[in-house]
């Protein structure tokens, strides 16, 4: 599992978890794989792409808001078989995977739609960039700083 921010501060990786897999690699790379993932700005939304190439999206895939979190899991399951010389040889390839991402704390489950096309699922996030209901800009005045006996 990976972590990015739709908001705030630059896209960031888990680091935590990225250090984790890198010591792990060997077992994970036969387990399990992290689908490339992209974030990008369409005006006020936040749009996710994974490339999840072969993948049947309606049994393998759910993507799903837990929180604050975007969360996007599933499993891929690729068989294959190959008859040669009167042999069969059969490779079978599978493991989970599981990305999430930061959202906003204005953005409810309702703002998220999905869809699949051409091996990328496609999650767009509606106003992750927009401001946060009640939120008021506090303006910034100049000179010297008040303190609380000013005040008074």
């Amino acid at each position: 599992m990976s972590t990015l921010s739709l908001w705030g501060r630059p896209f960031a990786f888990d680091r935590e978890f990225d250090s984790l897999a890198r010591r792990a690699a060997p077992a994970f790379a036969r387990t399990g794989f992290t689908p490339a993932a992209d974030v990008s700005r369409d005006g006020d939304d936040a749009v996710v792409r994974l490339e999840l190439p072969g993948l049947d999206v309606e049994k393998d895939v759910e993507v799903s808001v837990d929180g604050d979190r975007l969360v996007v899991r599933g499993e891929r399951r690729d068989e294959r078989s190959e008859e040669r010389d009167g042999r069969t040889l059969r490779e079978v390839r599978y493991g989970s995977f599981q990305r999430s991402f930061t959202l906003p704390a204005h953005v409810t489950a309702d703002a998220v739609t999905a869809s699949y096309d051409a091996g990328v699922l496609s999650v767009r996030v509606a106003g992750a960039h927009t401001a946060a209901p009640g939120a008021r800009r506090i303006p910034v005045t100049g000179g010297a700083p008040t303190t609380a006996e000013d005040a008074a």
